[in-house]
This record gives C-alpha cells, sequence and structure tokens, in this order.
C-alpha cells in the first residue's frame, strides 16, 4: 500500500491537484489500482454544481491518468520523469461520481514503445463502472 508521501515520490502532482489517495496494488510498468475519497470540500464542488455537486468528469480521467503515471514511474529507469498526455480514446461516463464515494481507479498499461504508451482506465464506484478510457501518454 502506497500513501500519499510515498505516491509524491513518484508523480509530481501535488494538493490540490494530487488526485490518488493511495494505492494499493502496484505492478511497476504494468499495472495501478488505487483510491480517491470524494469529499464535500474538494475545490471543484463550489462550482459543479453549487446545488448538486458532481466531480467533472475530466477530473475523474486525470484521476485514472495519475494512477497510470504512478505504474509506468515506478519503473526505476523512469523514476524523476514526468508521464504527459498524448491523448484520451473512448472516454465514457457512467455514472455520477458525488461527494461520499470512494473512486476506485484502476490502470493497466497495454502498450508501450520507447516513451510513448497506452492504458487501460477504468473507474468504479462500488462495482458500477463510473468511468473509462485509454490513455495515451509520453514520458518526458
Amino acid at each position: 500500500m502506497l500513501g500519499i508521501k510515498e505516491i509524491q515520490e513518484i508523480i509530481p502532482h501535488r494538493h490540490p491537484f494530487l488526485l490518488v489517495d493511495c494505492i494499493e496494488e502496484l505492478v511497476p510498468g504494468e499495472k495501478a489500482v488505487g483510491y480517491k475519497s470524494v469529499s464535500f470540500d474538494e475545490y471543484f464542488f463550489r462550482g459543479h454544481f453549487p446545488d448538486e455537486p458532481v466531480m467533472p468528469g475530466v477530473l475523474i480521467i486525470e484521476a485514472l491518468a495519475q494512477t497510470g503515471a504512478v505504474a509506468i514511474l515506478s519503473l526505476e529507469e523512469l523514476k524523476g520523469k514526468i508521464a504527459y498526455f498524448g491523448g484520451i480514446k473512448n472516454a465514457r461516463f457512467r455514472q455520477k461520481v458525488v461527494p461520499g464515494d470512494r473512486l476506485k481507479l484502476s490502470c493497466e498499461i497495454i502498450k508501450r514503445k520507447g516513451p510513448v504508451g497506452v492504458g487501460k482506465a477504468i473507474a468504479y464506484v462500488g462495482d458500477k463502472v463510473a468511468a473509462e478510457a485509454e490513455l495515451t501518454f509520453m514520458i518526458g
């Protein structure tokens, strides 16, 4: 289990933009599974939406990308590098993510050639898929 301190040793994201609270499963270079506990105090709920708080889909995708970044950047040869978005393909949002939800974030690296790769990413609330996408990354 990796906590926030260990995650911050792998990826450069910091509060308020670090969107992964812990990593419970990690196979360096292959897969990571983590969690985000969605609190009513999240900064984005003030404007999205004040009367019906919903986590923005782009931030769910970002949380998935951060989880994938932990997977790829935990490889010894990539320590200290940054994973940048190269593309988002087939993004689908299946259900709302609201305060009180515990978002399970899974990203499996399915392709990698040199500094470019693709992760299959799925976010769950309970056993239901909340969002999914193929995320292309570039290591810089």
